[in-house]
């Protein structure tokens, strides 16, 4: 069994990375062809496209892939931003009101650009109160780095990296004071999940090992993913920390627990939501169906 993922770099990919390079796909008897794209916007196109069996979006792009007539189910929370993404701001700026008429660098159309419209909705500011940079994360960050501009918005590695380089600033704002906003998933093609149900259980299963893996052999891990993430293994370990891993208890919660308060379905409502509002997506999606729990509940069948 194979199939094609597409995603970028991102560390919460850190358990999928490991469960490649230790084999754990392999035992399950699958192939798992990662294909990586400089951005979101890239590989959401080339999912939209059928280029991709599945993709690893955030759940502002999930809404807008459903926006889009995407027929897809989310079968597993990859990650949650509990610090993971934020805002970078020189020191003369004291909070995030004073961002009006400011330059923000930031890829617009991405989880970034959506964050940040949400944070400056929480200070009372609009898209129309800022001017905009166009930048990919990591652009945005070495612009900032550079003194080019005063304010991005990026996420790990590149964020910490440019807050440690660059003295006259700090992240003012992060994922963790609205842990709801950005979350990652694994999003597979419905057709390819009722063809493959096999395959899509076994890349399930093989991300939970992934997960025990680096929770049993911290070093070993971080080792085997930095490389990916073309950073040290003690900034990996860092930036770790401001993202959740969530286990397969934690999942079925997200997935498939409606009287959770981590029910995934009632932020991605939300989300669309505001994204409508903001005329981001051009009708509110239905959301009702996308989330697909039966794969990580046969996992926690058998653990």
């Amino acid at each position: 069994m194979s199939f094609t993922l597409g995603g970028t770099l991102w560390i919460g990919l850190t358990p999928f990375f490991i469960a490649q390079e230790k084999g754990f796909f392999a035992e399950e008897d699958l192939t798992v062809d990662f294909k990586g794209f400089s951005s979101s916007a890239d590989y959401n196109a080339a999912f939209l496209a059928g280029q991709l069996n599945a993709a690893a979006p955030v759940t502002s792009e999930a809404v807008s892939l459903a926006a889009k007539g995407k027929d897809y189910r989310i079968v597993l929370v990859e990650s949650i931003s509990v610090g993971g993404d934020g805002i970078l701001a020189r020191t003369k700026i004291n909070s995030v009101k004073d961002f009006k008429g400011k330059k923000i660098a930031v890829e617009q159309g991405t989880v970034s650009h959506f964050f940040l419209l949400q944070v400056l909705e929480e200070a009372g500011l609009s898209d129309a109160d800022v001017k905009f940079v166009n930048a990919p994360p990591a652009a945005a960050a070495a612009a900032y780095q550079a003194g080019n501009v005063d304010i991005a918005v990026t996420y790990s590695p590149y964020m910490n990296q440019a807050d440690k380089a660059q003295t006259d600033g700090r992240i003012i704002y992060d994922s963790s004071k609205m842990p709801t906003a950005v979350a990652d998933v694994y999003a597979f093609d419905t057709q390819f999940i009722e063809e493959n149900p096999q395959a899509v259980e076994a890349f399930v299963r093989g991300i939970f090992k992934g997960i025990t893996f680096l929770e049993e052999h911290p070093e070993e891990g971080l080792a085997i993913a930095a490389k990916k993430f073309e950073v040290t293994p003690e900034a990996l370990a860092a930036d770790l920390e401001g993202i959740q891993l969530p286990d397969a208890k934690t999942n079925l919660e997200m997935l498939g627990n409606s009287q959770s308060g981590l029910y995934l379905l009632n932020p991605l409502n939300r989300l669309a939501t505001f994204l409508s509002k903001q005329g981001q997506v051009e009708e509110v999606p239905q959301l009702k169906n996308l989330l697909e729990p039966r794969f990580v509940e046969a996992v926690v069948k058998t653990q």
